[in-house]
């Protein structure tokens, strides 16, 4: 049985999508297989409004803004859940990165 894997899915703004990135395939993200680096990215528009006690990377607390942002998403072993969330949290730009992750559940065959 192969061993089981999570998906990462995150936003991030556009001009530090390779630093993050980066820093995941680090973190032993991005494998399938007899390839590495893997990743599927997307580009969107992230939208938001900072509340009172935040400190936003971009914006100001009140306004709405408005971010040219990528939609990524990666594979990895699920043993490394926690050091990839880690790695993501560490080199993400936002106070507060928006992510999910995913069980992946492969069909037997």
């Amino acid at each position: 049985m192969s061993e089981a894997l999570d998906v990462l899915c995150f936003y991030v703004p556009t001009a530090d999508t390779e630093r993050v990135l980066d820093a995941l395939f680090a973190a032993g993200a991005g494998r399938l297989g007899d390839y590495e680096r893997c990743a599927w990215v997307v580009a969107g528009e992230g939208r938001f409004r900072p509340l009172p006690g935040a400190d936003p990377t971009i914006g100001a607390v009140g306004q709405d803004e408005r971010v040219a942002e990528d939609k990524v998403e990666l594979t990895y072993p699920r043993r490394l859940r926690r050091s990839v969330v880690a790695a993501l949290h560490a080199a993400h730009p936002y106070e507060e990165p928006a992510f999910h992750v995913v069980e992946n559940v492969a069909a037997q065959g």
